[in-house]
C-alpha cells in the first residue's frame, strides 16, 4: 500500500470515526449521569435517518431545514424515553434499567418495522455531498470532510458547555453526585432530561452522515452500528465526552485501514474494530481517557 491509497484511507476513516463519535458521545453522557447503557441510543439514530428521509423527500423540505428538525424531534423523542421508561426506575436496580433500555431499543425496532417496512430504503440526499476535491493522488468527497470537521466543532461546543455554563456544571454535579445534587435544590430529573436531548440530538446527526456515506437505511440499522460508537465509547473511557470522540476515531481509522491493508479480509472488517478494543482493555481496562477510579464521572 503506498502513500497516497494509506492517505485515502484515513480520510475515509476519519469520516466514519466522526459519525462514531457522536453517537458514542450521546452513550458516554447518559452513563455519566445514570450509569446507565442506554441500548435504545443507537435506535434514535435510526429514528433520526428516516425522519431526515421523510421531511426531505416525503414533505420536500430542504435538506438542512430537515436536519435541523430532525435533530429537535429526536432530543424530544430522547426527553420522551427518559419521562416514560427510565425515570420512573431511578430507584430501581441498573439491571431493570438495563432490560428496560433493552425493551426500548426492541419497541423503537419494530415500531418502525411495521411503519416502514423490514427492507432498506435509499437514502436521498443532495449532490453536494457526494462531489469531490482532489489534493494530489487523493479524492475527498465533501462529506468525508464535513463530517470530522462537524464533529470537533461540536465536541468543543459541548465542552464549552460542561465547563463555562451553569449547566454544564449541574450535568458535571449530577454525574460525580446525584444525591447531593438534589439536597442542594437542583432538579436532577431536568438536568438527565437535558443530557438525554443532547445526547439523542447528536445520535440523529450521526445517523444522517452515516446515511449520506452509506445510503441506505432500515429499521435494524442502528444495531451494529450502535455496537461500535458503544465500543468506541468504552475505548476512549466511558464518562468521557473527549475520550468517546477519540475512540470514535480511533475504531473508524482502524477498520479502514486493516481492510485495506488485509484486503483479502474485507469480511471481517467489522472484527478488526472489537479486536483492537480487546487489545486496548487487556492493557488499560477504563479505556484510553478513563477514570482510574471508575465509579466517578469526569466529562
Amino acid at each position: 500500500m503506498d502513500g497516497a491509497i494509506f492517505l485515502q484511507q484515513v480520510v475515509n476513516g476519519m469520516s466514519l470515526g466522526g459519525m462514531y463519535a457522536l453517537i458514542a458521545i450521546g452513550y458516554t453522557m447518559v452513563y455519566g449521569v445514570l450509569r446507565l447503557i442506554n441500548f435504545a441510543h443507537a435506535d434514535v439514530m435510526m429514528v433520526g435517518a428516516f425522519a431526515t428521509l421523510f421531511l426531505f423527500s416525503s414533505i420536500g423540505l430542504p435538506f438542512g431545514v430537515a436536519i435541523f428538525l430532525t435533530l429537535g424531534l429526536c432530543g424530544l423523542l430522547g426527553m420522551f424515553i427518559d419521562r416514560v421508561a427510565y425515570r420512573p426506575l431511578r430507584q430501581a436496580s441498573k439491571i431493570s434499567m438495563l432490560i428496560t433500555a433493552i425493551g426500548v431499543s426492541f419497541f423503537l425496532e419494530n415500531l418502525f418495522n411495521v411503519l416502514f417496512g423490514g427492507s432498506s430504503r435509499f437514502f436521498s440526499a443532495p449532490d453536494y455531498f457526494n462531489k469531490t476535491l482532489t489534493l494530489g493522488h487523493v479524492i475527498i468527497t465533501n462529506v468525508a470532510w464535513i463530517v470530522p470537521v462537524i464533529t470537533v466543532l461540536l465536541l468543543l461546543a459541548i465542552l464549552w458547555l460542561l465547563y463555562r455554563t451553569r449547566y454544564g456544571m449541574a450535568i458535571r454535579a449530577v454525574a460525580f453526585d446525584v444525591n447531593t445534587v438534589r439536597l442542594m435544590g437542583i432538579d436532577a430529573n431536568r438536568i438527565i432530561s437535558l443530557v438525554f436531548a443532547l445526547g439523542s440530538s447528536l445520535a440523529a446527526l450521526g445517523g444522517v452522515f452515516y446515511s449520506i456515506s452509506y445510503p441506505t437505511i432500515d429499521p435494524l440499522m442502528g444495531v451494529l452500528i450502535g455496537l461500535k460508537a458503544f465500543a468506541a465509547a468504552v475505548l476512549g473511557g466511558i464518562g468521557s465526552v473527549t475520550g468517546a470522540v477519540l475512540g470514535g476515531f480511533i475504531l473508524g481509522f482502524t477498520e479502514v485501514v486493516a481492510v485495506a491493508i488485509f484486503p483479502e479480509l474485507g469480511g471481517y472488517k467489522d472484527a478488526f474494530a472489537f479486536m483492537f478494543l480487546i487489545l486496548v482493555l487487556l492493557f488499560r481496562p477504563v479505556g484510553i481517557m478513563g477514570d482510574e477510579r471508575l465509579e466517578r464521572s469526569r466529562f
